[in-house]
């Protein structure tokens, strides 16, 4: 596959993501948009006007300012909080049909501007990002359908009405997170080398991981019959634990060194 077709194919997963998002906050009712969703000091129209703010940075280029307060809210507890709280702050009156509609224009700008002028090199840098995020367009275009589908699942949630869990960019969401196990396992768990995992996600094919000789993990081609560990759940119980939002809500099998294998469920969220 060429760069061409790889980017292509990240930009129609996240075309769908977006018209997956939209289309649930047309579905909601008006008192919906206040409730809270897992993400702390985020309600539901925090968490859409945020989506608008990035779409609107990478369609236009027009980076936002505002005033966060002071002492800054205590959610915020980083750059890149202080970053996506900006487009929240300025959004917070904004009504429901305004933020839907931003959300599509500037998603519609881009992807015209993707279908017109398509990136061939995955490892270039793109002419815009949000933040300066010294991104490559591969990084960029794989991790846009990941935001928005995670937070399609953070309004399902705060709204009660669970679904999207079979969509193309759910699949594409929660395989993108399995590969930051080996991570998790050398780095955050800090196991010895020669330490395996098997990830059994249904809905996916397993993953397979070796902490090597230098103490980075690494997937490995075919999967050990015998992992020192082995983790067995559904996709949404997956992405709940590494998307670090609530614990699982479904079960977690632990096969092999159960001990090891409950310090990686505990290590394993790699995204706010």
């Amino acid at each position: 596959m060429s760069d061409q077709e790889l980017l292509a194919g990240y930009a129609d997963v996240w075309w769908q993501a977006i018209d997956d998002f939209t289309g649930l906050l047309e579905s909601l009712d008006a008192e919906d948009w206040d409730r809270p969703t897992d993400l702390p000091g985020w309600d539901v129209r925090a968490v859409a006007a945020h989506i608008a703010h990035l779409e609107r940075v990478l369609a236009t280029g027009e980076e936002e300012t505002a005033d966060l307060g002071d002492p800054v809210p205590a959610h915020i507890t980083g750059l890149m909080g202080h970053y996506t709280e900006i487009g929240v702050v300025n959004r917070r009156d904004a009504a429901p049909d305004a933020l839907i509609n931003e959300i599509r224009e500037a998603a519609t700008a881009r992807r015209t501007a993707l279908l017109t002028d398509p990136p061939t090199d995955a490892d270039a840098t793109p002419e815009r990002t949000f933040a300066g995020v010294p991104w490559t367009w591969r990084v960029l275009l794989r991790n846009r359908p990941l935001d928005v589908w995670m937070h399609e699942q953070d309004v399902r949630r705060a709204v009660g009405r669970p679904g999207g869990m079979d969509t193309v960019p759910a699949k594409h969401t929660a395989e993108y997170l399995a590969e930051s196990l080996g991570f998790v396992l050398a780095k955050k768990v800090g196991a010895e080398p020669g330490t395996t995992l098997v990830l059994e996600m249904a809905g996916s094919d397993p993953f397979a991981f070796e902490v090597g000789e230098d103490r980075r993990g690494k997937a490995l081609p075919e999967v050990p019959a015998a992992p020192d560990v082995r983790l067995a759940m559904d996709r949404e119980s997956f992405v709940c634990l590494a998307g670090g939002r609530r614990p699982a809500p479904g079960a977690v099998r632990l096969e092999g060194d159960e001990a090891l294998g409950q310090r990686v469920v505990d290590a394993m969220a790699t995204t706010p």
